[in-house]
């Protein structure tokens, strides 16, 4: 699969891809139970990305919902301190390109905009927590590829319009 050309609505501006080198794309939403559960450990990781130059997004993609609406997710990406694109998925045309499945589902992208992540934040319930996210996209900036293992992402389902 290779990342998809989008312009999604984002707090203030539009945000177009193509998504660059190492650059990440997932799908969220502010009302997802698992959201709400990860979102402390998602922010922080999105930040040591950031730290080895790759970028992250974030992208809705529910049927809108009133948890969901524009002003929550602003709202909601400020209360947990968002330093990436939070943008809203409204034709739904961008999870549908991704086959995404769950809230969180997480995309990583080498140079050439080929998948080469597809699984995981992180092994949460180990200790040390693995961080299959970070190590995964750490190796795609390193060397083009991803991680041979991936374990799925694992959330709730995205609402589709029908």
């Amino acid at each position: 699969m290779e990342a998809r050309d989008f312009a999604l609505k984002g707090p203030g501006r539009l945000i177009r891809s193509p998504v660059h080198e190492g650059q990440r794309a997932r799908s969220s939403s502010s009302s997802a139970i698992t959201v709400k559960a990860s979102i402390d450990r998602i922010v922080p990781e999105a930040k040591a990305l950031r730290e080895i130059g790759i970028g992250t997004i974030a992208i809705m993609p529910n049927d809108t919902n009133p948890q969901d609406s524009f002003d929550n997710m602003k709202a909601f990406a400020a209360r947990h301190g968002f330093t990436f694109p939070y943008v809203v998925d409204s034709t739904q045309e961008v999870a549908r390109a991704y086959d995404a499945q769950c809230i969180p589902d997480f995309f990583g992208f080498n140079a050439k905009d080929e998948l080469q992540y597809r699984g995981r934040l992180d092994a949460s319930r180990t200790t040390p927590v693995r961080r299959d996210l970070f190590d995964a996209m750490k190796q795609v900036a390193e060397t083009g590829r991803g991680p041979q293992d991936q374990v799925s992402s694992m959330g709730c389902s995205i609402k589709w319009k029908h």
